[in-house]
């Protein structure tokens, strides 16, 4: 191979090496505006709502609508639904609200079902901090339900204790256990804590007390009224059952065997005139 061939070919081989790898997928790719970047790196204060902009870039002939999504953190594009006209460029801007570190992505999706995504890495900085609240306490016949809410930057696998107080006294007391979540920073979840062995009558008090690594630690309360209202209801309707039992046999025997009239008394008019 001559020396000309062989640089002709080493400069196919390195087109090639960079040509976009989305070009092989509908002709469009994804990539982090500004170019020089492989992801999406965001890095910001507890709470602090960050801001990026994607790139849709279409180098085909024809235009292309794509619609937007991020994964494992809190995406807000400013528009989700975008069409690109041939051999054009769109860009996006989006912002992400930092809760705590993590990693996710930015995907595009097209009519046809092609995606690309570009990686996102999030961090959080400042101090870690560990708080959550006990919120929305209900008591069921059966349940109890609640949620908890993480109010700070770290996630947090919480433990709950469970206590109710009737009218005599205590009827549950439940020693505090691990509950099966990891409840991530800035996510609320609605959770039931089952009661099938609950007092048939009673008028009850009952507190959930949940902590969490790091000091996290909130309580809250309901309260409920328990009644057997089948059995009220059946005490209820009995003697009214009686009553209308007695009506009937009342009424039934005036019809069946009436009691004869008094005789009528009759006046004759004579016509006589004194």
């Amino acid at each position: 191979m001559s020396s000309a061939a062989r640089a002709l070919f080493v400069s196919l081989l390195l087109v090639m090496a960079a040509a976009p790898p989305a070009l092989a997928a509908g002709g469009w790719s994804l990539v982090p505006a500004g170019g020089g970047r492989p992801a999406f790196y965001a890095e910001g204060a507890p709470g602090a709502v960050l801001q990026d902009t994607v790139s849709v870039v279409n180098r085909s002939g024809r235009a292309v609508t794509v619609r937007l999504s991020g994964t494992g953190a809190t995406v807000t594009f400013a528009a989700s639904r975008v069409r690109v006209p041939a051999r054009t460029r769109a860009d996006v801007p989006f912002t992400v609200s930092a809760r705590g570190d993590g990693t996710g992505e930015i995907v595009a999706r097209d009519t046809a079902g092609r995606s690309h995504s570009v990686p996102l890495h999030l961090r959080v900085g400042g101090p870690a901090l560990s708080a959550l609240t006990v919120e929305h306490v209900s008591v069921h016949p059966d349940r109890i339900t609640y949620d908890l809410v993480n109010r700070g930057t770290t996630t947090l696998v919480p433990r709950l204790a469970v206590h109710a107080d009737g009218v005599l006294g205590t009827v549950l007391d439940r020693a505090p256990r691990t509950l099966p979540v990891h409840l991530a920073p800035g996510r609320r979840l609605r959770l039931t804590e089952p009661w099938r062995d609950r007092p048939a009558l009673d008028a009850v008090d009952v507190r959930l007390t949940v902590t969490a690594a790091g000091g996290a630690h909130d309580t809250a309360s309901g309260s409920a009224r328990f009644v057997p209202w089948g059995a009220v209801t059946g005490t209820l309707a009995a003697p009214a059952a009686g009553g209308a039992l007695l009506l009937v046999r009342r009424r039934r025997r005036r019809t069946t065997d009436p009691e004869p009239e008094p005789p009528r008394a009759e006046v004759e008019l004579t016509g006589a005139v004194t």
